[in-house]
């Protein structure tokens, strides 16, 4: 099988069930921010344990965004074929996303203002995931803006997540504004 099959030569790109759109398509931006982030989430658990907690957690937001990215990637007219939890965002993925959050909030405790990114390599990168998720979330809010869908939602869940296991990793954190030094 080649890797390239050059029916993208026109600027166009195939979606999942069939049609093609242009590639600076609103869906296909959305697709493009998921999977950058995808890409970032894979650069930080590169840089952890094979089998830690936090890596299983990663792969297993990576896998969630492969059903994301096949429903971003469906015409409305085929949405009919999506399969719930294979190729269409749940409502239970979101509470899962939100379980987790939770979860990681009982184990330190959270900073009450900003906090300046970079503590250590892993947290940045999740930072950066982060940012990439919420750009992902600003472009559904006019791509699928006529669906009923799971996906702004999970989008801004999983961006709450990544900040929360980015603060979780720093252990601690640096503050956005200076404190005093007569305190």
């Amino acid at each position: 099988m080649r890797i390239y099959t050059k029916r993208g030569d026109d600027g166009t790109t195939g979606l999942l069930f069939g049609g093609r759109v242009p590639k600076n398509a609103k869906r296909i931006e959305v697709n493009g921010a998921v999977d950058e982030a995808q890409a970032a989430l894979g650069v930080a658990r590169a840089e952890l344990a094979r089998g830690s907690e936090l890596a299983d957690l990663l792969v297993a937001i990576e896998r969630d965004l492969w059903v994301l990215m096949a429903e971003v990637a469906t015409a409305p007219a085929n949405r009919r074929k999506l399969v719930a939890g294979t190729s269409l965002v749940t409502p239970e993925m979101v509470a899962a996303l939100e379980g987790r959050i939770d979860e990681l909030n009982e184990r330190f405790e959270m900073p009450t203002e900003f906090v300046v990114p970079g503590q250590n390599r892993v947290a940045a990168l999740l930072d950066v995931a982060r940012t990439v998720v919420r750009r992902g979330e600003r472009l559904v809010v006019t791509a699928m803006a006529d669906l009923d869908t799971q996906v702004g939602p999970y989008l801004n869940r999983l961006s709450d997540l990544l900040w929360t296991m980015a603060r979780w990793q720093e252990g601690e954190h640096l503050l956005s504004r200076k404190e005093p030094e007569n305190r």
